[in-house]
């Protein structure tokens, strides 16, 4: 039924009726290298998810191409990137369900087929109505992308190879967002808008193929009711926290009614859900997952880097183009240096975190990220680009060295049967601290801007070209305290980290199940 590859690289033999530990050399992992099967799933996974993460930022520079080409307004094509979101929020609390009731290798199909085709009717769109539709097509795939995939992945591997293999299928959350306004610059100086979702396509295709062939079979497992209340809780009281973040960050306020009306409400259906799913015995989301240790305080620092991340994001383009005049293409290549940075740490990160654990790792890493953020505290208009790349550089280093590792320490109490509720829970709090960071860094920077232009009435984030030089100053003194904001948040982070358990992540582990 299964591999044998996969049963032998997870410590685990098959024998009749059950799976038995094999007992093996411990602590050292200096001779235990990853299966080649499993590095085919990851890549699979890989692929998979830098898409769904990827479409949450590329979109962002061709919104005022959108709405040229479309004759609509800003304010209704912002919906291409806010249904996205809602879609996923939707989504996404349902995945942990959806995973045991029809596997998580079929979800992970069907997932890449709902967004690929979701893709091919956006770069087919004829209307900002016909868009907005079916980025919610390609959301509602998307949003069960990940947690399908790192389920795959997380039973396949096992406990000791975890770090290395969140740090392999954890480089699209952190370079989905970041290479998202480089692609997406360069598609619009060469060809079309449409080619920024028809990109899609071909991965998504390769994709399919590739997981029909390399991915192990998973069988649906019963006894997984559907928990309609508290999908009739959690669902929406996530999109209309997500909705009112985005409307929040959108306005550049707190003080919008429409954005306190749906945070209010939103907020209050969650707590709603927490109360319920306490309760239940099978909850759509299990709560009780953040009385562990572990899983509490890593969960605490993924949302918390995601905010910081995705903020970051949002705030560093709006800087390079706004203050420095440039492109949207030249400011997507400004990013480049972030992505490479985590690039080249999270292989080596995830090594160490199975060997050595992360308690050290993780702290250090987020202060190496931190003294990068802090540079962008200083920013002018004049400074040096070749300083703020380093900065960058250094912050990518710092972020992913340590996000992978957070990750995988978040499974390390974790039974075979939580795995999934788990992926799914991870995936929520990453979604809601991206939301809010960008939300309250929008707020903070139109804030900011507010005060070195109290008598502008328009939109401050419209100038663009050579700026006198007291308004390219007062630009850059409110982006420095937005630059701020994000420091702040990344120097929090550590905080919990220093409360991370000793220990290599799987090292105490023998009742792990590799598989389905």
């Amino acid at each position: 039924m299964f591999d044998s590859r996969v049963l032998r690289c997870s410590n685990y033999e098959a024998r009749p009726g059950t799976m038995t530990p094999v007992s093996s050399p411990a602590p050292s992992l200096a001779h235990d290298r990853l299966d080649p099967l499993i590095i085919k799933i990851g890549i699979v996974v890989s692929l998979g998810s830098i898409m769904s993460i990827l479409d949450t930022t590329i979109v962002a520079v061709a919104t005022d191409k959108l709405a040229q080409d479309f004759h609509t307004t800003i304010a209704t094509i912002q919906w291409v990137t806010t249904g996205y979101l809602l879609a996923l929020a939707i989504v996404v609390p349902v995945s942990g369900w959806a995973i045991h009731r029809f596997g998580a290798k079929q979800l992970f199909f069907v997932s890449i087929f709902l967004f690929t085709l979701g893709s091919v009717l956006c770069g087919l769109a004829w209307s900002s109505s016909s868009l907005i539709f079916f980025r919610l097509l390609q959301g509602f795939g998307g949003g069960m992308i990940m947690p399908a995939g790192q389920t795959i992945v997380t039973r396949a591997a096992g406990p000791q190879r975890l770090g290395r293999v969140m740090g392999m299928i954890g480089i699209p959350t952190v370079l989905g967002p970041i290479l998202g306004p480089v692609i997406g610059g360069l598609i619009l100086s060469h060809w079309s808008w449409r080619w920024i979702f028809f990109v899609n396509v071909p991965i998504g295709v390769i994709t399919l193929v590739l997981a029909n062939r390399v991915l192990p079979a998973t069988q649906r497992e019963g006894g997984h009711p559907f928990d309609l209340r508290g999908f009739a809780l959690l669902s929406p009281g996530f999109a209309l926290v997500v909705f009112g973040l985005a409307r929040i960050g959108s306005t550049g306020g707190f003080s919008d009614p429409w954005a306190q009306l749906t945070l209010a409400s939103g907020l209050g259906l969650c707590v709603l859900f927490v109360f319920h799913a306490w309760r239940d015995p099978s909850p759509l989301l299990e709560v009780k997952l953040f009385a562990q240790r572990s899983f509490a305080i890593s969960s605490a620092c993924v949302g918390l880097l995601a905010a910081t991340l995705f903020g970051t994001i949002f705030l560093l383009p709006l800087y390079y183009q706004v203050v420095r005049g440039q492109s949207p293409l030249v400011a997507g290549l400004m990013m480049a240096p972030q992505g490479l940075g985590a690039g080249l740490m999270m292989k080596p990160a995830g090594t160490w975190a199975d060997r050595h654990g992360v308690r050290v790792l993780v702290p250090v890493s987020i202060a190496i990220g931190a003294i990068g953020t802090f540079a962008y505290t200083q920013v002018t208009p004049t400074s040096c680009l070749w300083v703020w790349g380093g900065a960058l550089f250094l912050r990518g280093i710092g972020i992913g060295a340590a996000f992978s590792p957070v990750v995988a320490a978040s499974y390390k109490h974790l039974s075979h049967e939580q795995i999934p509720k788990a992926t799914t829970t991870i995936n929520i709090l990453r979604q809601i601290g991206a939301s809010l960071g960008v939300a309250i860094y929008a707020v903070v920077l139109q804030s900011a801007l507010h005060k070195q232009f109290p008598h502008h009435t328009g939109s401050l984030l419209g100038l663009t070209g050579h700026l006198p030089v007291l308004v390219a100053d007062k630009l850059a003194a409110g982006f420095r305290t937005a630059f701020w904001w994000s420091f702040v948040t990344i120097c929090i982070v550590i905080i919990p980290t220093l409360f991370l358990e000793k220990g290599q992540i799987g090292a105490e582990r023998e009742d792990f199940v590799s598989l389905d």
